[in-house]
């Protein structure tokens, strides 16, 4: 790819400005090989997978963002925006899988070779905002009766959420000032820091002491703890004489 940015090209001695573009000159196309199939309205590009499917040729699982060399084709119009088709081969298997575009409803639609692993949601069940339809908002231009209910609806919506605004308004009002809280955190942290340097010192220093591995861990002391080892002495097993 590195010479095809380049911006020195070479230019045969035979070539004069006359004879037009290098490109014509040389009856090649500017995208090269993705352009092979350009004459039967196929264009090569670059695909990324843009949800989870299951391949049906071998089973196996291909992620999201998955990127593959496919080819492009006008199918038809919804509208005034163009329906694109897509064919891949899988690269686990011989299997293709094709994919469309869907315009009206914003998505991509798998034609054969595969299957969508449904990760999915209703966003009015998830208590998200959700886009109206456009039959709905045709509905609202035309229909006075039907606009006058939905009004009524809108209004009893926005009274169940009012105490939610409010306390998220009353969080941002509290944060507002972003450079005290961010320094309020950096303070405790640093702190935090301190004295989780000074404690791990203080282990060092004992398990020195104590001949014991520097790899072990020492629990933190209690009053409890502490409390039992001052009332315990520890005496010779052995008899005086």
């Amino acid at each position: 790819m590195a010479e095809r940015k380049a911006t020195n090209k070479y230019y045969p001695p035979d070539w004069t400005p006359a004879k037009g573009s290098i490109n014509k000159f040389r009856g090649s196309h500017p995208l090269r090989d993705r352009a092979r199939k350009l004459h039967e309205g196929i264009l090569i590009i670059r695909f990324e997978m843009p949800f989870n499917i299951w391949c049906n040729g071998c089973n196996n699982h291909i992620g999201q963002s998955v990127r593959y060399n496919a080819q492009k084709s006008k199918t038809g119009m919804y509208y005034t925006t163009p329906i694109y088709k897509f064919r891949m081969k899988c690269h686990l298997c011989d299997n293709h899988f094709e994919f469309q575009t869907d315009p009206k409803n914003l998505d991509y639609a798998i034609l054969n070779g595969a299957r969508r692993q449904e990760l999915r949601w209703d966003a009015k069940d998830n208590e998200q905002i959700v886009a109206e339809d456009k039959e709905v908002i045709k509905k609202l231009a035309t229909d006075s009766m039907f606009k006058l209910e939905h009004e009524v609806e809108d209004k009893q919506k926005a009274k169940d959420v009012e105490p939610a605004i409010e306390q998220l308004e009353s969080l941002q009002k509290r944060w507002k000032d972003d450079y005290s809280f961010n320094r309020a955190i950096r303070k405790t942290f640093r702190t935090k820091k301190y004295e989780l340097k000074a404690t791990k010192f203080a282990d060092r220093s004992l398990l020195k002491r104590s001949s014991l591995p520097l790899s072990l861990k020492l629990i933190p002391e209690s009053k409890e703890d502490s409390k039992l080892a001052k009332l315990m002495k520890l005496e010779s097993t052995k008899c005086k004489i």
